[in-house]
């Protein structure tokens, strides 16, 4: 049986992932960073899939170079999913930045020092923004300027931890896969509602959040994101190649909101917040602060590599939303 290194475990898409790895039959080792989750976590997992002692936890700090060694001596892959995000824009773009780089560095010198031959990477399709003007020609060779005037902590932390991975891969007999979700929504494994997709949806459905921003971009399926990671590993096609996984064409986030509203959700607003109230509160509001890049833009990519190369369609957009808030209506 091959055994995965995951790193990121905890997290939403890494749940979604270990589930995905031991339902196609490899074992997995999830990284996180203090072992006393471990516990928690194998019983969250096993609700979703028999786990035949196939599931083990290691201690792993992105920022320290403790255990990574050790964690990939006995693995085939690994799938290096963990990664620092918060929509606000930090005091310091560093706080986010530097966990990025490094651990993706840690995660990929280890695995090659371990004679490991793929790693499957979680980037994003905020790597791949162009200029941020939202006219981008999206596509596997589109790069986010990071020296643009719009370009936030965390499009910064996943360009250049991008980047970072490509650069070291080069000169080495070493294959990289990089994964690129656009926003992330879908059902959530447990009931933790803190992290931002679920927390979107949470003051959406309750009424806190009354009006979205103007803002439009292939969204994507958790469980789409967890497939594609995991198909990834064995796919010789998909060798040293990056694939947006997400619908196959933009939606804004108005869509989410009135879509909800036509299905029962009662408490939702359907309304749009005005770009220069953005704009204007971005200079007093780290979260509006976080959403320049996309007030006002479109920004579309293709996903037709990804559908052709592991003969995959993207869960339908009506289907993501109303399941996620489903989701999230089940652990209020």
């Amino acid at each position: 049986m091959k055994k995965v290194l995951l790193t990121g475990i905890s997290g939403y898409i890494g749940l979604h992932c270990a589930v995905e790895l031991l339902k196609k039959g490899y074992a997995v080792k999830g990284s996180i960073r203090n072992l006393s989750k471990a516990r928690k976590l194998a019983e969250t997992i096993e609700k979703y899939t028999v786990l035949n002692g196939n599931l083990e936890f290691c201690e792993l700090d992105l920022l320290n170079d403790d255990g990574w060694d050790e964690a990939v001596v006995d693995c085939d892959f690994v799938m290096h999913v963990a990664s620092p995000f918060f929509s606000k824009v930090p005091k310091d773009e560093s706080e986010l930045i530097k966990p990025a780089v490094e651990g993706t560095l840690r995660a990929l010198k280890s695995a090659h020092k371990a004679g490991i031959k793929r790693v499957v990477l979680t980037s994003s399709m905020v790597a791949m923004l162009g200029d941020l003007t939202g006219d981008e020609n999206i596509n596997q060779k589109s790069w986010t300027n990071t020296n643009s005037r719009n370009a936030t902590a965390y499009l910064k932390s996943k360009t250049l931890a991008e980047k970072s991975a490509w650069d070291f891969v080069k000169d080495k007999e070493m294959e990289l896969v990089t994964i690129h979700p656009g926003p992330v929504y879908g059902p959530s494994l447990s009931a933790n509602l803190s992290g931002e997709s679920m927390t979107l949806f949470k003051r959406i459905i309750t009424g806190e959040l009354k009006q979205m921003i103007k803002a439009s971009i292939n969204m994507s399926d958790v469980r789409d994101v967890a497939k594609i990671h995991v198909l990834a590993l064995e796919n010789d096609e998909a060798s040293n190649q990056r694939f947006m996984v997400a619908t196959e064409t933009a939606h804004s986030f108005r869509e989410i909101t009135k879509l909800l509203k036509s299905n029962g959700y009662e408490k939702v607003g359907t309304g749009v917040v005005p770009n220069f109230m953005v704009k204007l509160l971005s200079n007093f509001n780290n979260e509006m602060k976080g959403m320049l890049p996309y007030v006002g833009k479109k920004y579309e990519g293709k996903v037709k590599e990804a559908k052709t190369v592991f003969n995959w369609e993207p869960i339908p957009f009506e289907k993501m939303v109303l399941d996620t808030a489903k989701s999230v209506d089940d652990f209020l």
